[in-house]
């Protein structure tokens, strides 16, 4: 579904963004700083606030230019520039093929959404406290 324009209210979307078969292969410095720099090329969607996990990302967008290009076209090609250059070939392919999109909507409440991705790493047993 595309992204939804309402009047006075900024387009946010929470998004989730898996590897192929859920493999642990984010956990690295590397990684993180391919998919940062395919997010950066990727102009026409911008993205805040995220949490790399070891075989997910959540993050929140929001359009860079209007009217906005879609969702499955951008994510595509931010995917497909991180694979070109990811630091270890031979965990081809990268990234499933779906992703999961949700636009916040006004009754949604953006820092509790924030919080909750934030302790995703304390749940996983990853850090002991959100902000390591």
């Amino acid at each position: 579904m595309p992204a939804v324009e309402r009047h006075n209210e900024p387009i946010i979307i929470f998004m989730t963004v898996c590897s192929k078969d859920r493999k642990s292969i984010f956990a690295h410095n590397d990684s993180a700083n391919v998919i940062l720099d395919a997010w950066r090329e990727a102009k026409t969607w911008l993205v805040g606030r995220y949490v790399i996990m070891p075989d997910h990302i959540h993050f929140f967008c929001a359009p860079g230019l209007f009217p906005p290009e879609t969702l499955k076209q951008w994510v595509r090609y931010w995917k497909n520039l991180a694979s070109k250059i990811w630091p270890r070939p031979d965990e081809h392919p990268i990234w499933q093929r779906d992703f999961c999109d949700t636009q916040l909507r006004r009754h949604e409440n953006y820092d509790e959404k924030w919080e909750y991705v934030l302790n995703n790493p304390v749940r996983a047993g990853l850090v002991t406290r959100s902000e390591d």
